[in-house]
């Protein structure tokens, strides 16, 4: 919807999701501390969120940095954050501000210059408007950036998913791949598709599920998260695209 902006020099994975609340930013913080505990230098953007301000600690950003013990400012981190708990686009209107895709990719120049690669956390789901003419996956597409999706683990997200990878599909954007992730205790829910809704959204997507994530607390602390990612998760896939990506910079 918008027209191509320069991308020279950016390398970095952008960790979407399903819907909001699926997990984005442990995902996104555990790829990120397991990266730079191989000694990787990457960064952390959350380019635009909302719902919470800065200082609360509850914030996306702030959140990224505790669990990677990256030091930048949370300012620095998401250089647009609202307290509106609403879509981005409005939270902005609602605050004064007009937001462009240009804006905002201006405005993550300075990680995007300090970081061999950046991990960037989207904001809600891929259809989240965050402009009056632009959507996330827009946004994904201008950065030219590999996705990966974070799915919920449990009943609905077959058909989550597979919307989700067709609609960025749609925008050429590369997937590296699908993130399951346990919202909720399953020991707690009766839930038999759980058994069965990786292997199904391999079959009908064709994308890998890089596996699946269990229900993790909030106490947790990044030498946890990095122990239970790299258990979990099959991390050579997201190291091979950063890698391409870098060789060609």
């Amino acid at each position: 919807m918008n027209k191509a902006i320069s991308t020279t020099n950016r390398s970095g994975l952008f960790v979407t999701g399903t819907d909001t609340g699926v997990g984005k930013t442990i995902v996104a913080a555990a790829i990120a501390a397991s990266l730079r505990a191989e000694g990787l230098n990457v960064g952390v953007w959350k380019p635009v969120q909302s719902g919470e301000k800065i200082g609360s600690g509850l914030t996306d950003a702030e959140r990224l940095l505790h669990l990677t013990g990256i030091e930048d400012r949370p300012e620095v981190v998401a250089p647009f954050t609202f307290e509106a708990p609403v879509t981005p686009m409005l939270a902005a209107k609602k605050s004064g501000v007009t937001l462009t895709i240009r804006e905002l990719i201006t405005a993550g120049e300075p990680l995007i210059d300090r970081y061999q690669s950046l991990i960037v956390e989207g904001a809600g789901g891929v259809a989240v408007p965050l402009t009056e003419d632009a959507f996330v996956a827009d946004f994904i597409s201008q950065l030219r950036m590999p996705a990966l999706i974070v799915a919920r683990s449990g009943l609905g997200t077959i058909n989550h998913t597979l919307l989700t990878a067709s609609y960025l599909k749609q925008f050429g954007v590369r997937i590296i791949g699908v993130i399951m992730n346990d919202i909720e205790h399953t020991e707690k829910i009766n839930d038999p598709s759980i058994i069965n809704n990786a292997e199904l959204i391999e079959r009908y997507s064709g994308l890998k599920v890089l596996g699946r994530l269990p229900h993790l607390h909030n106490e947790l602390d990044s030498e946890m998260l990095i122990h239970i990612f790299r258990k979990r998760i099959e991390l050579a896939p997201i190291r091979d695209a950063l890698a391409i990506q870098t060789m060609g910079r």
